[in-house]
C-alpha cells in the first residue's frame, strides 16, 4: 500500500501536528454509520501505533493502518486539498472528499 502526499497537503499535515506526533494513521470510521462495513476513510496523526498495524509507503509521514482495515482502502492513494479541505482519493475514485483538520488531528 502507498500514500502520496501532494505538496500543499503536506505543508497543511505539518501546520496542524503542533504536538509532533510521529504517525499518520489511515483507519476506517464507522461511528455512526450503522455497522462495521458503512464507513468513512480518514486519516489523523497518533502518539503510539494501533495493535496489528501495516506500513503504508509514505516519503513524508511514518503511516499505518490496522491490518483489518486494509480491505476499505486501495493499493495507491494520494492525499491533496482541495477548497480548503484535505480529500483522501485513489485511480478507483475518491475515498472521502472532505477531511477536516480538526478531525485529523483530534480523531
Amino acid at each position: 500500500m502507498k500514500l502520496e502526499i501532494s505538496p500543499e497537503a503536506k505543508k497543511k499535515l505539518k501546520e496542524i501536528n503542533t504536538m509532533n506526533f510521529p504517525y499518520l494513521l489511515l483507519w476506517y470510521d464507522t461511528e455512526g454509520c450503522g455497522c462495521g462495513v458503512n464507513g468513512i476513510p480518514m486519516i489523523r496523526f497518533v502518539d503510539r501505533l494501533p495493535n496489528n498495524y501495516i506500513v503504508v509507503e509514505n516519503e513524508e509521514y511514518k503511516t499505518v493502518m490496522e491490518e483489518q482495515q486494509a480491505t476499505f482502502f486501495s493499493d495507491e492513494m494520494k492525499l491533496t486539498v482541495v477548497n480548503g479541505m484535505f480529500r483522501l482519493s485513489s485511480p478507483e475514485g475518491i475515498l472521502n472528499p472532505f477531511l477536516p483538520d480538526r478531525r485529523v488531528f483530534n480523531g
